[in-house]
Parts: structure tokens; sequence; C-alpha cells
């Protein structure tokens, strides 16, 4: 079966791939989507849906798209759906991950959690998955794998940042690792 997964980001793209081996995913550039979809909703949910559905619409095509973000319980929950903007619209990793252990300084709660919402839109009918993974905030970047935030993410019951973790390794135990898993039980459980 051929997905369309609305992203241009080639480490998500790549993650997903490796997660879906059943199924044939392309990407919006594969289907010469080059816009910048807006995310303009309050919620992970909401904002997969409206990129879920920019696709749906305008080419008719069985898609699913995800948001993600990293909400940290000293910080009231930010960065949360302003992840990827948190530092400003250039979606600048560095300076995220900066401007995150910056606001930390000096506070010992370090509790944090990814989330993930993947909205699956499949034969004009819409579906919902979520993934969380909790974690803490490390003090300092550790690691050169992934992406995002994974430098200074570490997992309950790791030793180790998500930036450390092989991309198998990560897949199973990530946000998005667990929303994809339910999207690909749902799908290998259906008759299409």
């Amino acid at each position: 079966m051929k997905l369309v997964f609305a992203t241009n980001n080639k480490n998500k793209l790549e993650e997903v791939k490796a997660m879906l081996t059943n199924f044939e995913i392309v990407s919006l550039a594969d289907i010469n989507c080059f816009e910048d979809i807006p995310e303009t909703a309050a919620t992970f949910e909401g904002n997969a849906k409206l990129k879920a559905n920019y696709i749906t619409k305008k080419y008719g095509l069985n898609c699913f798209a995800d948001d993600t973000g990293l909400e940290v319980e000293a910080l009231n929950n930010e960065p949360g759906v302003l992840s990827a903007r948190y530092s400003g619209e250039h979606h600048n990793s560095e300076a995220n991950m900066q401007k995150l252990l910056h606001n930390l300084k000096n506070i010992s709660n370090r509790k944090a959690q990814f989330r993930t919402a993947v909205a699956l839109n499949i034969n004009n009918k819409q579906f919902i998955f979520e993934g969380i993974c909790k974690g803490e905030i490390l003090d300092e970047k550790t690691g050169e794998n992934g992406f995002g935030y994974d430098p200074i993410f570490k997992p309950i019951g790791y030793k180790k940042s998500f930036a450390q973790m092989e991309l198998s390794e990560k897949g199973i135990i990530s946000h998005r690792g667990k929303a994809i898993k339910k999207l690909v039980d749902f799908l290998k459980n259906k008759t299409w």
C-alpha cells in the first residue's frame, strides 16, 4: 500500500520508513508538494489533522501526518506545539536546545516527555494515534545521532540520550515509534 507521509523532514521520513517496511511511503516532495502547510492548531492532534487534511483535499491521496513536540514539566509543558520554532521561525535545532537548557538553568525538575499525534486519512476516513515517551532533560548535549532535541533527552530506564541510540533502538521506545506502531497495527488488521 502506498501512503503519503506529509513531511519534508528527511530525518522523520527515514525514521518512519524504517518502521513501515511493508508499505511504500512517499514524502511531500515525491508528490511535488512544496507548500508550507500551516500548523496553526493549539494541539499536536490539531496540527496533524491540518496537515493530513490539506494533502487529502488538494491531492486526493491516502496520507498520514504527524505533529510532535517536547513538553517540559517545569516549564508548563513548553515548548509544546512550538517545539520546532521555540527559538524563532527559523527551525534551528541548536538554538532551540540552547534556549531550553537556558530556561532550565538552576531548575532541578528535569521531567519531560515527547508527544506525537498521527492523523491518518484513508478511504475518506480519519484515524488518530498518539505516542508518548517520558524522560528527562540532560544538562548538556550527548550523542551524535537523531535530530531536534534528541541530544538532550534521556528516556526513563535508559542511561543514554536519544542521540546516542541507533535508529532501530530509538524507534521501538520513542513517541513517534509508539504512534507509528499503533498506525501499523491498525493498517495490518484492516482489510482495505
